[in-house]
């Protein structure tokens, strides 16, 4: 089914007058949200306020400001850049009059994942969050549901399941929950083979819109989608990637972050999100074509810290150095174990290089680990003297003591016996 545009209002509230440029760029960001919704932006309204207003976050004055701009210029949505609660989107939409529908940039976001979500799991992430966020403002609106059936901020579940009473939604989301565990086991079960194989894992991450599609279709014809949209990929693609030495390596495309990415979207999808978290070595893909870079970048590393995949050796990819980045750009001080690189996964520039530093990464990233291996699995001692540099072995009654000097590849085989080595935090 196809949606027409819809013509919407963005509106953005800032309580420090110094902080009008930072909302200038987020609304700038939400417009393009809008217009990958499928959305036009037809004006865009500024609230200076103190503190947020409890009943419209922007008071009784801009709400007819605002109700003026729609009513007499057909709008059909309005679009708040910050967090609405139910009883604030019922006011607003009881105020402006009307058919206008009010959403906020967490329920734009749901949106288009479910527009864009292709496998079951996916489409399951999207549905749960989207009950969970979207439910209690929907039902809480006090209108007919029955006119939502198309348009921003409907697509996912569907109307029949957004008009049902809480009891179902209820019982759809533990029926959501239990699914989605059932298929985070076979994504584990997956996992633990990738970590017998031992083959290095790579997660490509970055902010939303960076190339990192691109980077893996140029490297491994995945032949994904791969548009100039943002979140135009959705679901994870794992794909196999051969060095120059003859080693594998499998690297994974992982969905792109933003600015106030919603918290409960993040616990939704953390299934797909530990691709980052479980791999060995992460490629931070970024637009230095885009003024707004080095923000991203922070984005990026700030929500791979909340995740628990931070500190990883780390390769910076900065893309779309054909687009007028000058040399290569500063990004800061580098962390111990990163290294960066210019490229364009779009034209195949400096692709080469990018491949021989990370094979050096991968080859140099070793480090000393004492490993508690059971006696009953002498083919783990067999597989460090094949793979690593044993110094030291120590024979016990039940144990074997082994220290061993060993790469990322080959602890991911053996990290079962790596007393040190703990599973990643829930959120």
């Amino acid at each position: 089914m196809e949606y027409q545009a819809t013509k919407a209002v963005l509106v953005g509230l800032c309580t420090d007058a110094g902080d009008n440029e930072e909302l200038e760029k987020s609304l700038c960001e939400l417009e393009r949200l809008l217009d990958t919704a499928g959305g036009v932006c037809f004006a865009k309204l500024i609230q200076n306020k103190d503190k947020p207003d409890p009943r419209t976050l922007i008071g009784s004055g801009k709400v007819r400001e605002l109700a003026a701009i729609c009513n007499g210029n057909d709008v059909e949505s309005v679009v708040f850049d910050e967090e609405l609660s139910p009883s604030q989107i019922r006011n607003l939409e009881d105020e402006i009059g009307g058919e206008v529908r009010v959403i906020d940039r967490s329920i734009l976001i749901l949106d288009i994942f479910a527009l864009h979500a292709v496998s079951r799991e996916g489409k399951l992430q999207v549905e749960l969050a989207q009950l969970k966020y979207t439910a209690p403002r929907l039902t809480g609106q006090g209108k007919d549901l029955s006119r939502l059936g198309g348009g921003i901020g409907t697509r996912g579940p569907g109307e029949s399941k957004l008009e049902s009473d809480r009891r179902h939604m209820k019982h759809r989301i533990v029926a959501l929950e239990e699914e989605l565990r059932v298929l985070d086991k076979n994504r584990q079960t997956m996992r633990a083979s990738r970590d017998r194989s031992g083959i290095p894992k790579i997660a490509i991450v970055g902010y939303t819109n960076a190339g990192k599609s691109t980077l893996l279709n140029r490297l491994t014809d995945a032949g994904i989608l791969a548009e100039d949209k943002l979140f135009a990929t959705l679901d994870p693609t794992t794909r196999k990637f051969e060095l120059p030495s003859g080693e594998s390596v499998l690297l994974t495309d992982t969905v792109g972050f933003i600015r106030k990415l919603p918290h409960h979207l993040i616990k939704a999808f953390k299934s797909t999100l530990d691709e980052a978290v479980y791999a060995d070595l992460l490629m931070i893909v970024v637009d230095v074509s885009d003024e707004e870079f080095r923000a991203q970048l922070e984005v990026t590393e700030r929500l791979l810290d909340e995740l628990g995949a931070s500190g990883k050796p780390t390769l910076y990819v900065l893309n779309k150095c054909d687009l007028g980045a000058a040399g290569l750009p500063s990004i800061g001080a580098p962390a111990e174990h990163s290294r960066t690189v210019a490229v364009s996964a779009k034209t195949g520039q400096g692709i080469e290089l990018l491949v021989d530093v990370l094979q050096n990464m991968l080859h140099d990233g070793k480090s000393r680990v004492v490993f508690q291996i059971p006696n009953g699995e002498g083919g783990a001692l067999n597989t460090l003297y094949r793979n690593a540099t044993v110094e030291d072995v120590e024979y016990g009654a039940d144990t074997m003591t082994v220290t061993a000097v060993v790469d990322a590849r080959v602890h991911g085989m053996l990290k079962r016996f790596d007393p040190n080595w703990k599973e990643p935090e829930e959120i």
